[in-house]
């Protein structure tokens, strides 16, 4: 039996519906429209077209969005100085910085300036670090909407075993952390593993996310398993693919991502859930102590 296709661009449409009845009534009871401040640094052709989409989310579903293209030959000293002035503007509930950054911005140093509770993309060391003692806050996107995914599944997640391909700080790890969470069996592997194919025919989940176009085949992967390609790459011909071969996977996995409009539109609807949860915290701050 054929794979059920997890389609990321019909889940992500109701969570921004959802989201967007959210903001309505937030604004009938007095607060905040939420805001986000988006940061892109050069002319990544990749990046233009995420922070396209991430506006057009936005609007879609009311928040105040603006973004700031500045030139490639930006400073990081006035890259961080528009950090700090936007983590100071109440406007602004979240602030992403759109990767890859050019090669003379250190973007640690970048991503560590970000206030946390602006850290929409999840990824300041408070965050993550709270996602490594089991008291998750702004969570890291694409990890984020990866369980969501799984949660679209209705397949109950504890005691299976997880494998996640590739140990990146953005995907591979927090990913880990997300599925221990869950009370998963987790097995990461990476380009330093050996029989990565043994460890990931072994799994009842597999996330692939090492960028690497047609890594996963079908003999990799067991018998019903929920496959989730996180993988993008574009091909010679404007194509793209993901990590896995989804033509020989798909007829045999339970359930699998395509690519794109599996994990990508997902990815974006975690970051729009995490700018509502950043003005919701927001608004507690500004909430007086009885």
């Amino acid at each position: 039996m054929a794979a059920t296709i997890l389609d990321g661009n019909a889940i992500a449409r109701q969570l921004r519906n959802a989201i967007a009845d959210k903001v309505r009534d937030r604004l009938a009871h007095g607060h905040n429209r939420p805001g986000l401040a988006v940061l892109l640094v050069g002319d990544d052709p990749g990046s233009k077209i995420y922070v396209r989409l991430k506006r057009k989310d936005c609007h879609e579903v009311g928040f105040n969005v603006e973004v700031w293209h500045l030139p490639s030959q930006t400073r990081q000293a006035d890259l961080v100085a528009k950090i700090d002035e936007l983590n100071a503007d109440p406007v602004f509930n979240g602030i992403l910085v759109q990767l890859p950054l050019p090669d003379h911005i250190d973007p640690v140093a970048v991503t560590e300036r970000v206030l946390p509770n602006k850290d929409v993309d999840g990824v300041h060391p408070s965050n993550m670090g709270r996602l490594v003692l089991r008291e998750p806050a702004i969570r890291p996107c694409t990890s984020k909407a990866v369980m969501s995914l799984l949660a679209h599944t209705g397949v109950v997640l504890r005691g299976l075993h997880a494998t996640v391909v590739g140990a990146s700080n953005h995907v591979g790890r927090p990913m880990g952390l997300e599925l221990l969470l869950a009370g998963c069996t987790v097995t990461t592997v990476h380009r330093f593993s050996r029989d990565t194919r043994v460890h990931v025919a072994q799994a009842d989940i597999v996330v692939s996310a090492t960028g690497k176009a047609g890594l996963i085949a079908s003999d990799w992967v067991k018998p019903g398993a929920i496959v989730i390609d996180v993988g993008i790459v574009a091909q010679a011909d404007g194509k793209v693919r993901g990590d896995v071969c989804f033509e020989e996977v798909a007829p045999h996995a339970g359930w699998i991502t395509p690519v794109p409009g599996g994990v990508g539109p997902m990815t974006r609807a975690s970051l729009l859930e995490n700018t509502l949860y950043a003005a919701e915290i927001a608004d507690r701050q500004r909430t007086p102590r009885p």
